[in-house]
């Protein structure tokens, strides 16, 4: 019995997909930058002979989160609210004008449930305490080992702007 012979006919299908995908490169190689083409219609600055600081121009684009968190702890009694609104307020106060993106919580505490509703009760005061700072942030509720509960630590990831 023979072998089946070589029929290119069999390659046209690869050959087509192929040639797609040449021109779907083609195609997105040939759009210009959106941004770039902003910036060169947009008003022409000129010179001037001001003296002084000149402003920093405002950035553009989407928000981007900080890489390293800013790490805050604090004790607070577990289920007294008041007492964590407070401490959130002091220990975040040096933050204050920056807004959060998201935010870990570790509850300590020797067993995982109770550690993991201390830290679900401080995050739900979070907005209470620093409305501007944390309203919109995404938070999460995580249990840490201890000795003893109410404490937290929280790692606060800020926008960069």
């Amino acid at each position: 019995m023979r072998a089946p012979r070589f029929n290119p006919l069999h390659l046209a299908g690869w050959l087509f997909a192929d040639m797609l995908l040449v021109l779907a490169l083609v195609a997105m190689g040939d759009q210009g930058d959106p941004l770039a083409a902003e910036a060169s219609t947009g008003p022409k600055a000129t010179a001037s002979p001001k003296s002084g600081p000149s402003k920093a121009p405002a950035p553009k684009g989407p928000r981007a989160v900080t890489r390293t968190p800013v790490k805050v702890s604090f004790d607070a009694p577990p289920g007294d609210r008041a007492a964590m609104r407070e401490q959130l307020r002091k220990v975040t106060l040096r933050y204050e004008g920056r807004q959060a993106a998201f935010v870990l919580t570790f509850g300590h505490h020797p067993e995982p449930g109770p550690g993991g509703d201390y830290a679900a009760d401080v995050n739900s005061q979070l907005v209470k305490a620093r409305p501007d700072m944390f309203k919109g942030a995404t938070t999460r509720d995580f249990w840490k080992g201890a000795s003893s509960g109410g404490h937290a630590d929280l790692e606060i990831y800020f926008y960069t702007y």
